[in-house]
């Protein structure tokens, strides 16, 4: 009689684990795990507004081997299409300008020879080597005003690009049209960081006469503000390193798999506990 009744009480001791397995299972496979969350910016000091310091942007000069897009506007529609046309030949680029990209057709523009000058219809051979942007739409404007009235010009570089790797969301290479991108663009033209991005170690890798630079960015801190690295050149490789978490993590299942797993080894269990309890 009492080995039945132990017999009995493990029946009962088996059934309650079994029961216990499945209500745990049932647990874990409705409670839904959130990304952690990252703040940009951080500072002790929590009164707005407030006044950051912020660094000047390097000015680019034209070199020779640029393509530059010129776009003239005047009153004189048809010599628009003449200065135009050599300039709005399509060449697909992606294009990062004002916080947007896009992707497409883009001017091929004018390339500045090995003599340092440029070819437009109309006003002929401008030289435009060593020249800002702004300079160089000075100068195409006063040789157009001979011509044209009221003609407004409008320069952009072609061929000079930053790319993107590491723990972003879009990946790639970006036209920089002029000097105002900033770390910050770089995150809008990306769609911003991943939830595994070291966000306290952003590289910037830069060529600088002739070498290369590394240097890094804290997104974390206001200093980022003041940081030579703010402000992005043409050719800069921006790399976003993985955090720890990403590095030791599991590549996670779907999912429709995580259900199949998690049932597979409750079904396992029970059996394994039918069978030791038929063995009492």
């Amino acid at each position: 009689m009492v080995i039945r009744l132990t017999g009995l009480v493990r029946r009962q001791q088996v059934i309650g684990v079994t029961v216990f397995l499945f209500s745990v299972v049932q647990l874990s496979s409705c409670t839904s795990v959130k990304p952690p969350q990252f703040d940009y910016f951080k500072s002790k000091d929590r009164s707005f507004p407030k006044l950051v310091e912020t660094v000047v942007p390097q000015v680019s000069r034209i070199q020779k081997g640029d393509i530059l897009g010129v776009i003239v506007s005047s009153l004189n529609k048809e010599s628009n299409e003449i200065l135009n046309f050599t300039n709005v030949n399509s060449l697909p680029v992606s294009v990062f300008s004002g916080g947007s990209v896009s992707g497409g057709s883009q001017p091929l523009g004018f390339l500045v020879d090995s003599s340092g000058y440029i070819s437009m219809p109309i006003i002929g051979r401008q030289k435009v080597d060593g020249l800002t942007l702004e300079l160089a739409e000075s100068k195409l404007r006063a040789n157009l005003e001979k011509t044209l009235k009221e003609p407004s010009v409008n320069v952009r570089f072609m061929n000079h690009k930053f790319s993107v790797l590491g723990e972003v969301k879009q990946v790639g290479t970006f036209n920089l049209l002029d000097d105002q991108t900033t770390i910050l663009d770089v995150l809008a033209a990306c769609g911003d960081l991943t939830e595994y991005a070291k966000r306290d170690s952003i590289t910037v890798i830069r060529n600088k006469n002739g070498m290369r630079e590394i240097g890094k960015v804290n997104l974390r801190s206001l200093a980022v503000f003041k940081s030579p690295y703010f402000y992005i050149q043409n050719g800069d490789v921006v790399y976003v390193e993985p955090t720890q978490d990403k590095v030791i993590a599991p590549k996670p299942l779907s999912a429709g798999l995580q259900k199949v797993a998690i049932y597979v080894g409750l079904a396992t269990s029970v059996v394994s506990l039918i069978f030791l309890g038929s063995r009492l």
